[in-house]
């Protein structure tokens, strides 16, 4: 942006402040101006002080000399500037040709008033805030592209600002974050949920927390110092923030989500991000520790777990083995692995094997090279039952995650590594492996719970991370049986077999079968037949706090009872299957939370099919 854009912005930015709040100062404290006059474009009540603050400030846009578009709080999206005014949709605007866009200069994000209530009330917390972002051709608008920062705090005066590559100042000054690490002595404003155990830990530990409801000036608080550190869980909206993250970068303190990651929100009235600020990277990065419930930031021991029916996965798990060594973790091995290795160590066509794999999986033959096979590997060798380890890193593909999760009879962090052919459940592809360990070493990750299911028959109880299938014993006969959810009996019917799956399996039998994608956040089990013999039946997705019942109806067939294609049990006339939620969850390590939808898009679309290379 030329400067003499800058000043431009800048100086319709002072002329907006100064209008809204002389036009405030009749209001404030008046009960009044907090009358409910509509819903806002947002979806949220709008007073009447609220609509005296933006009338002003598309009057002062809509009276520039230059055209410009406005996302607005209780408005919503406009195209304003020489003298005219037009309802727009930003996201269709963008997409077309800038010539067409009637040489629109800037996008103006604007919260006329933040802190209303505040305002209402007479208490000293509310401002306005001013973001600029320029138009990007042909695509989206993202708060990547706001260039321009402008807070105004209205009970104190103060003036805040940032300039996208030059800094940010209060008054004109530069700002000086807080340089604070210890979370027993930080200041911490912001909201949390209600019941969120996670950040308990952060409030109880802290040395004061602050909750002056204006996310806009307390979130300006962390770049001046005032305040230390301040988050909201709630979900703070894009045009509420966009002005102050800007001036918390350019004065030199963090700003990201609950994952710590860039907040590279698309900008939009509908637009909601969780928020996370700290005055430095230390802090910051404490911070998202605590409210991710992640202990991992001392691992001293870990569990290698591998398939064992390719030598590339084998011989891979060695390099692992090896680095992490180095590293000076203490190490088990997977028994089955542990003997795959030594007898491998042991083979007189060694280097022949280590050669054809390299070759065979170019994606990792640098790492094949040098390997060190001096371990006594058996020294290392836990059954899987017996693992007892901060971390279990699992080299395979969505069976191998399977088998040792359901074997590991601790809840221990899993991470897994794709060297299968889908590997859905899996984290990362093998090239990236050591990068991730390095981060996983340094704690720069987080743990993803997610639910099992627990089926109980007769006085045995089971857990599956995916899916209990039921099916007849018999191929080519159908089972009768009846299904009730809480008491209540939702369906009765034949059918080849029946799938319970939790939202981890419903990218797996249960898809296949016709069943919803449901993400892993959802709690929910979904209830879908086989090949039903009845018009009109359809899954199922009931919550998981209910207890389902499986009865089978028909004399003289019996049926199994698959787990995860791990476990397989036999289940006669009148006996019942119970579904629940199990109180053990699985705990993912993740090294970045968006990942689902991605997934689901690069494994899925096309069945998850790739050419795999296999040296056996």
């Amino acid at each position: 942006m030329e400067d003499k854009d800058i000043e431009m912005c800048r100086t319709i930015a002072k002329t907006i402040f100064k209008n809204v709040e002389t036009l405030l100062k009749g209001q404030i404290g008046n009960p009044k101006a907090g009358e409910f006059v509509k819903i806002g474009a947002d979806g949220t009540p709008t007073s009447y002080i609220d609509i005296i603050a933006e009338n002003e400030v598309i009057k002062i846009l809509e009276n520039a000399e230059f055209t410009s578009y406005l996302i607005s709080e209780e408005i919503g999206e406009l195209k304003l500037g020489c003298g005219k005014q037009e309802h727009i949709n930003l996201k269709e605007e963008l997409k077309k040709d800038i010539r067409d866009q009637n040489d629109a200069k800037f996008i103006f994000l604007i919260d006329p008033l933040d802190g209303t209530s505040n305002a209402i009330k007479n208490i000293p917390s509310y401002g306005m805030s001013i973001a600029v972002a320029e138009i990007p051709y042909r695509r989206e608008a993202t708060l990547n592209d706001v260039i321009l920062g402008f807070v105004k705090d209205y009970a104190n005066g103060n003036y805040y600002e940032a300039i996208k590559g030059q800094g940010a100042t209060i008054n004109g000054e530069p700002l000086n974050p807080s340089k604070e690490t210890e979370i027993d002595k930080i200041t911490l404003g912001g909201f949390t949920k209600s019941k969120t155990d996670a950040v308990s830990k952060l409030v109880d530990t802290a040395r004061r927390m602050r909750v002056l409801g204006s996310v806009v000036l307390e979130l300006a608080y962390v770049a001046s110092g005032k305040y230390d550190s301040f988050l909201d869980l709630r979900g703070s909206r894009i045009i509420d923030i966009a002005a102050s993250k800007l001036i918390v970068e350019e004065c030199g303190a963090i700003v990201t989500n609950r994952y710590g990651e860039e907040l590279d929100n698309k900008l939009s009235i509908y637009e909601k991000t969780v928020v996370v600020a700290a005055g430095n990277k230390t802090l910051h990065k404490k911070i998202i520790k605590i409210i991710n419930n992640d202990d991992l930031d001392q691992i001293k021991r870990v569990g290698i777990v591998s398939r064992v029916d390719e030598y590339k996965s084998i011989l891979f798990s060695l390099k692992i083995f090896e680095t992490l060594l180095n590293k000076g973790v203490d190490l088990i091995i997977e028994s089955s692995l542990a003997e795959a290795l030594d007898k491998l160590k042991n083979d007189p066509n060694l280097n022949n094997i280590v050669k054809d794999t390299m070759q065979a999986t170019p994606e990792i033959a640098y790492y094949l090279n040098d390997l060190n096979w001096d371990f006594d590997f058996k020294k290392y060798s836990v059954d899987l039952n017996e693992f007892n380890t901060e971390l279990v890193v699992i080299l395979g593909g969505d069976g191998t995650f399977l088998r040792a999760q359901n074997q590991i009879k601790k809840q221990i962090p899993i991470f897994g590594i794709n060297m299968g052919t889908v590997g859905f459940l899996t984290e990362i592809e093998v090239e990236n492996t050591f990068k991730a360990l390095d981060k996983i070493l340094e704690g720069d990750c987080y743990k993803e719970n997610r639910t099992q299911i627990m089926v109980s028959h007769e006085n045995n109880t089971f857990r599956a991370l995916n899916e209990v299938v039921i099916m007849t014993a018999r191929p080519a006969k159908m089972l009768h049986y009846e299904i009730t959810v809480d008491g209540e009996v939702i369906e009765e019917l034949r059918s080849d077999g029946l799938i319970i799956a939790t939202p981890s399996g419903s990218t797996a039998y249960s898809m296949s079968a016709g069943g919803p994608i449901l993400d892993p956040k959802v709690p929910g089990f979904i209830i879908i037949p086989i090949c039903p013999y009845k018009l009109g039946v359809r899954p199922f997705v009931v919550s998981n706090e209910s207890e389902i019942r499986i009865r089978l109806l028909k004399r003289g067939k019996k049926a199994i009872y698959v787990m995860d294609g791990q476990i397989e049990q036999e289940v006669n006339y009148m006996e019942e299957l119970i579904f629940k939620k199990s109180e053990k969850e699985v705990e993912f390590i993740r090294l970045n939370n968006k990942y689902f939808y991605k997934k689901v898009t690069d494994k899925l679309t096309i069945g998850g099919i790739d050419i795999i290379n296999r040296a056996l």
